[in-house]
């Protein structure tokens, strides 16, 4: 490709010459000839350099896009990690206060249970006295007023 040039120089050259120049005409050519080749070796060097330089950003570019790209794929593992174990906590802690919620209910549903059981015996008790005893006002108001003590106490317990 130089030697080309060097040609094309060359042939540029000679037409602008006169026949007598002849001799000192081959001189300059000469002298141009070996500045060119100098010029396009410069010249390729310069760009080899530059061609060399933009090589070498593309390959650190592409090393800091692959770290990003793993450092990234990284993080977001451990985001999805660390967002797994605390969704799992919650749905745990959610179960657990319900579940606590449940035995409360039992609780209080066995307490309501008993308290009715000994109700329904205090109000049938009351029932067969009032069938047994004669129709005094007095007798019955003062057994209904101990069986409702006891009744009161059993709530308490």
């Amino acid at each position: 490709m130089e030697s080309q040039g060097a040609e094309v120089a060359r042939k540029r050259m000679k037409p602008a010459m006169d026949e007598n120049e002849g001799e000192v005409g081959d001189g300059i050519v000469d002298q141009i000839e070996e500045e060119e080749t100098e010029t396009n070796i410069a010249g390729s060097e310069e760009m080899e350099l530059s061609i060399n330089r933009i090589l070498e950003k593309i390959e650190n570019f592409t090393q800091l896009v692959s770290e990003l790209l793993e450092s990234g794929k990284t993080l977001f593992k451990d985001l999805s990690n660390e967002f797994e174990e605390r969704m799992i906590l919650i749905h745990k802690e959610q179960i657990e206060k319900w579940q606590e919620e449940i035995r409360e209910l039992r609780l209080l549903d066995a307490a309501n249970e008993e308290i009715n059981a000994v109700l329904h015996n205090a109000r049938c008790l009351l029932q067969n006295i009032e069938h047994m005893l004669p129709s005094s006002g007095l007798q019955q108001q003062l057994l209904v007023s101990h069986l409702g003590s006891d009744v009161a106490a059993a709530n308490q317990g």
